[in-house]
């Protein structure tokens, strides 16, 4: 179960019981089950039915933040501006983009916000400069392990083929759909020698287009 979104007045939303700038107790937004669930709708309506929650996305996965806090107010009656914006100001794995809210991380109004990676809907997101790992992984469930050796990684549902930067992960991404996921390694040195790009997103993820199978392997347990 997620931590209890907290406010501290001077250093904005965090999650747990003090504010890791000042160790003060702020005030309480939104307890650990209130926040999973807000967080999985949020990421539908920016990833996956933007329209069934009557939200608009430019064609770079924006959105106004008015505009979901509208959406996430008609969906619940105990969320508002600011449940919103502590789910987005504290998601651990950076799921949430927003912008034009300057530098303070307790704004509770203004600016615009999308969802870092993950899309099912059509959207074109800009890459970031930040330095890709020379491996990565993906966790999986063991029935994919054939046909993702003969095929390689594709995105399926998604844009794009989601990677891990870390085993562990990869594994919490395979326990998804399986109790026990396999990890595969992915070259990802060798895939951008040969110029296949991977960019990060958010703040453990990476993407690309597809994973051949050649840059592909089973970690061993």
């Amino acid at each position: 179960m997620p931590d209890a979104v907290r406010r501290c007045p001077d250093d904005g939303f965090f999650e747990g019981d003090t504010c890791p700038v000042c160790a003060g107790r702020g005030t309480h937004v939104l307890d650990g089950a209130r926040r999973r669930q807000l967080s999985k709708f949020v990421s539908g309506a920016l990833r996956h039915f933007p329209e069934d929650a009557n939200v608009e996305l430019d064609e770079a996965g924006w959105t106004a933040f008015a505009s979901l806090r509208n959406a996430v107010e008609r969906k619940y009656d105990w969320a508002d501006g600011e449940a919103l914006a502590g789910v987005i100001a504290t998601d651990p794995k950076g799921r949430f983009e927003r912008t034009g809210v300057g530098d303070d991380s307790g704004s509770v109004a203004g600016g615009r916000v999308r969802a870092a990676y993950g899309h099912s809907v059509d959207v074109a997101l800009n890459g970031t400069d930040d330095p890709v790992p020379a491996t990565l992984y993906h966790g999986t469930a063991p029935r994919n392990v054939e046909p993702i050796r003969e095929d390689g990684l594709k995105p399926m549902g998604r844009q794009t083929v989601h990677l891990s930067d870390s085993v562990a992960t990869a594994r919490e991404v395979g326990c998804r759909h399986a109790d026990d996921p396999v990890v595969f390694v992915v070259d990802a040195g060798a895939m951008q020698a040969d110029d296949r790009r991977i960019v990060k997103r958010g703040a453990e993820t990476y993407t690309t287009a597809r994973v051949p199978p050649q840059y592909l392997s089973v970690l061993e347990k």
